[in-house]
């Protein structure tokens, strides 16, 4: 008796590990990516899962993926995007390889410029004591300033959609400059690009800072923006096409 019960339990042993296998393990998080995501979260950025590299393809495996590792990977990523703790340590811990993206335009928009001319608008805010939410840098050559979101203004011609990078009558004012905010959405920290070279999107000032008001910031990005148009055009031209 015991002999065929201890044969069961053996076997009932093996069946267990064998279940245990199957099962998704948490990935080592040493770079604390998890913490980054919830401290995001946690500042009232609403995430969702976006697609990740694959060597210097994206993990969608799209032929010709215009926006490679940048993208959501659901169609409704609008009404999944979320700052549920729970619900963003599961993405977290079963799709280890995920980057993640912040939807714009529900709590937060995303002013989005050239890098260099990030850099330097940037220098002269804090320097001038203006109040500089987070901001993160990402390595193919732009700089994001997190706001305040806009909503929905009463007079539309206050907002810019983030197909353009400005109204075309606006071009010259506003020169490399992306306004994320209703219907867009930007990769948000951690975040690895395509290559092997190791390029990210990071902080460089942490989501632990308050969102301001992003017309407190315009106008000296857009100064910015406009020194820098003529020195670097591939980068004032490269703003990222995030709606698919």
């Amino acid at each position: 008796m015991s002999a065929e019960f201890g044969g069961r339990t053996g076997r009932q042993g093996k069946l267990s590990q064998w279940l245990r296998g199957r099962r998704p393990k948490p990935a080592a998080d040493e770079d604390g990516r998890e913490a980054l995501l919830l401290a995001a979260a946690g500042a009232g950025l609403p995430l969702a899962p976006a697609a990740h590299p694959a060597g210097y393809r994206c993990s969608c495996d799209r032929v010709g993926c215009p926006t490679p590792a940048r993208h959501p990977v659901s169609f409704a990523w609008q009404t999944q995007s979320t700052t549920d703790r729970s619900q963003i340590e599961r993405w977290a811990r079963h799709q280890p390889q995920a980057n993640f993206i912040t939807a714009t335009g529900m709590v937060h928009d995303v002013l989005d410029v050239p890098l260099d001319a990030g850099r330097e608008a940037l220098e002269r805010l804090l320097a001038a004591g203006v109040e500089v939410g987070p901001v993160a840098e990402s390595d193919d050559g732009r700089m994001l300033f997190f706001t305040l979101t806009r909503g929905t203004p009463e007079d539309e011609d206050e907002w810019w959609p983030c197909e353009l990078d400005c109204h075309p009558e606006t071009m010259d004012e506003h020169p490399g400059l992306r306004w994320h905010c209703r219907g867009s959405y930007v990769l948000v920290p951690p975040a690895r690009l395509p290559g092997d070279d190791g390029r990210s999107v990071h902080w460089v000032r942490g989501p632990e800072h308050p969102l301001p008001e992003p017309l407190s910031l315009l106008e000296t990005l857009t100064d910015a923006c406009a020194r820098h148009v003529g020195e670097q055009p591939d980068q004032v031209n490269s703003a990222w096409p995030l709606r698919r």
